[in-house]
């Protein structure tokens, strides 16, 4: 497969011009990231966004996979000594993957099936003569194939049969029927599992369950999906079996004689026994790979806006992961997130605890000028919440309550190890916890996206595919964002454009040995990091007072010249075109177009120059909650509350509403007007006010509604 079959081929998957996906896929197989090629290559990409480009690197990965199965297949039936002009002209042009194995299914080495055993019983003669349907007398044709393992004529029908029956259900034609009835009007059903019903409580809504599989949303889907493989429940696709079998009846008996009686015999053997569950496998797998994709998008745009929530920035912060029996851990961090102090206090203690743990805090807060305490949303967060408020402090701090999903993952992680070998892991938490404040970015990128909590079924999609979707997710907000090449931890350089763990490893190493980097240039000098690598990343590396100014900005090294250009124009500083915008006014972007940067080139450079290390995160907000409701036996239907939106799925939203658990808004009670998803017209993090509409706390459900609010 040509370069130009590959690029003409995306163009029409994807819709994007022909010369787009030639340039951007050159840049690819040259080592350019996605985030790179979307930010410094728009002339030759025409300003495509990272989805269109990561879309054209899916489909390149996609048709390799492709080119490598249709070169195996080749030289498979090569090696059978079967192949035909005509068949190597349909598996060499085929681009599609169904197709390509409909074509190589006739020659697939297979198990030793009945339709094999009559073949080397000598049989596959008496099956063509019979599938000819113009001898009046198959049985008396059949006589002549008796032999030492075929003895009766009925043996010898039988096996021819079971030929007909395999030819039935590896006729393409017929598969791509079968495949289009399923599609379109095929029922997924599900039942309980005999002697599961106790066990399968969980699945009691697909107990007795049918939908058109078309229309099965893709948490049900999945939810049905993993109900069949815990074994609690039995699944499959029901479609009109009878329309099905008089339309193969039609393509394959032609003649009204003994012969096409013995043909429909065949035929609905082939049916019931290899065309429906064949295809039926495929068909759920299809479907599973769609709900896959959607249940990915749902976790990777979840987990795109928690990775840029707004951070508090560097101030000192006091973490908090709190509890009840155990206490309080209590940390204190300075403004680069550096731990300083840790304690265990019980401010739901006794009166003698509670009075010291104030008294601990109160100090902290004094020695260390605290300016925001954050605290985890688990267990006892409210109480301790209360707890912080009361007190009197000579400064006040800000008091913020964070999400801490998969704060406990990562303090038994190797990373959590490796930064605090001597600390427990209680105290690791708090740590994570502070530190999401002040960087929510910083901070997740060392838990396991999966761990977070964000999203739906996914530990029952493609781990392979989600790993990869979750990555590109992380790496893409990471450079959106830009990395202070001078306090970023290796796990956050890791995803860096052009750069790994290995090289992430290199900066830091030689950052501790040689002191702080003074200019983007000096990253030449690491060991391992060569002129690409450095291409790759330079722009979404930010160096505060440095030696150039340029350095904390998005204009890329190789577009220094042009700000010096415009700077020397109008006669003065580099600095001075940053500091004063009176400057930029002037400047027109056409003057300074080239070869090598076109006109979106030039006007992202005098917008970076708008806003030298400016985070594109904004500021960090707080919540109010409810100071009446600190349990679910607290809340009442009908009450109207504030709360924050934790999490996104297709079937709904849920809300933190200062309870432990959690309130569902399904997506009918989001909005009167008709919503796609939740993510249409909600965000992870954003503030909305909700009605409880009904609460069952012994099975910890709430129910809440957004309508007419």
């Amino acid at each position: 497969m040509t370069s130009e079959v590959i690029a003409n081929h995306i163009s029409i998957q994807s819709g994007i011009a022909v010369n787009l996906v030639r340039n951007t896929a050159k840049l690819l197989e040259g080592g350019a990231t996605i985030p790179f090629i979307a930010r410094y290559r728009k002339e030759q990409t025409g300003n495509l966004d990272e989805t269109q480009i990561a879309l054209i690197h899916k489909w390149i990965q996609h048709l390799q996979e492709l080119e490598a199965r249709r070169q195996f297949i080749l030289q498979s039936i090569g090696e059978q000594g079967k192949m035909t002009d005509e068949l190597q002209r349909k598996i060499e042009t085929c681009m599609d993957m169904t197709e390509l194995e409909d074509l190589y299914l006739p020659y697939k080495r297979k198990k030793k099936t009945r339709a094999e055993a009559a073949r080397l019983a000598g049989l596959e003669p008496l099956a063509k003569i019979i599938m000819a349907q113009n001898h009046r007398g198959p049985e008396y044709a059949a006589r002549q194939y008796l032999n030492e393992t075929i003895r009766t004529v009925e043996e010898a029908l039988d096996g021819a049969k079971d030929i007909i029956a395999e030819w039935v259900s590896e006729d393409i034609p017929t598969r791509e029927r079968l495949r289009h009835e399923c599609r379109k009007y095929g029922n997924i059903w599900s039942e309980v599992a005999a002697k599961k019903k106790d066990e399968a409580m969980h699945y009691k809504d697909y107990f007795s369950f049918s939908e058109l599989i078309c229309r099965c949303p893709s948490h049900r889907y999945l939810a049905i999906m993993r109900g069949h493989a815990e074994g609690l429940l039995r699944t499959g696709i029901q479609v009109d079996d009878q329309r099905v079998l008089d339309w193969i009846r039609r393509k394959f008996i032609k003649a009204e004689n003994p012969s096409s009686g013995i043909i429909a015999e065949a035929i609905e053997d082939s049916y019931k026994r290899l065309l429906f569950p064949s295809v039926e496998s495929q068909i759920l797998a299809e479907f599973k790979e769609k709900a896959d994709d959607e249940a990915i998008k749902v976790f990777t745009g979840n987990l795109e806006q928690l990775l840029l929530a707004p951070p508090l920035g560097e101030k000192v912060v006091l973490g908090v992961d709190p509890g009840y029996r155990t206490g309080s851990k209590v940390v204190v961090l300075d403004s680069t997130g550096k731990l300083l102090e840790y304690n265990t206090i019980f401010p739901l203690g006794s009166f003698e605890q509670n009075s010291e743990a104030g008294e601990v805090v109160r100090a902290w807060c004094y020695k260390y000028n605290v300016q925001a305490i954050a605290i985890g949303n688990g267990t006892a967060s409210r109480e301790n919440k209360d707890f912080f408020e009361k007190l009197s402090y000579s400064t006040r701090p800000e008091i913020y309550v964070v999400s801490e999903s998969g704060a406990s993952i990562y303090s038994a992680s190797d990373i959590a190890r490796e930064e605090f070998p001597d600390l427990d892991l209680t105290y690791r938490g708090a740590v994570s916890i502070g530190r999401r404040l002040m960087d929510p970015l910083a901070e997740l990128v060392k838990i396991d996206p999966k761990s977070i909590g964000v999203g739906q079924y996914q530990h029952d999609v493609n781990q392979s595919k989600l790993k990869d979707a979750l990555n590109q997710t992380v790496e893409s907000c990471v450079n959106r964002v830009g990395v202070n090449l001078n306090t970023a931890s290796k796990h956050l350089l890791s995803y860096v454009s052009g750069f790994g763990m290995g090289i992430a490893e290199a900066v830091v190493k030689y950052r501790d040995t040689h002191g702080h980097f003074k200019n983007r240039f000096q990253l030449m000098n690491v060991p391992r990091l060569g002129q690409k690598t450095f291409e790759q990343c330079a722009g979404f590396l930010r160096i505060r007072d440095g030696e150039n100014i340029l350095d904390n900005t998005g204009v890329h090294p190789e577009s220094y010249h042009i700000v010096r250009r415009m700077a020397a124009d109008l006669k003065i500083e580099v600095e001075d075109l940053i500091r004063h915008p009176s400057y930029r006014s002037h400047i027109k972007a056409q003057d300074y177009v080239t070869e090598d940067a076109g006109l979106p080139t030039v006007l992202d450079i005098i917008k970076e120059l708008e806003k030298p290390g400016l985070d594109p995160r904004g500021v960090a907000k707080n919540t109010e909650f409810d100071k009446n409701v600190q349990h679910i036996q607290d809340l009442k239907e009908g009450m109207i509350l504030k709360g924050i939106v934790t999490n996104l799925t297709n079937f709904g939203a849920f809300v933190d509403i200062g309870v432990k658990q959690d309130g569902l808004i399904h997506i009918s009670q989001i909005t009167d007007k008709f919503i796609r998803t939740p993510g249409d017209i909600l965000k992870l993090g954003q503030e909305v006010t909700v009605k409880v509409l009904h609460v069952e706390p012994e099975r910890k459900r709430i129910n809440l509604s957004m309508k007419s609010l």
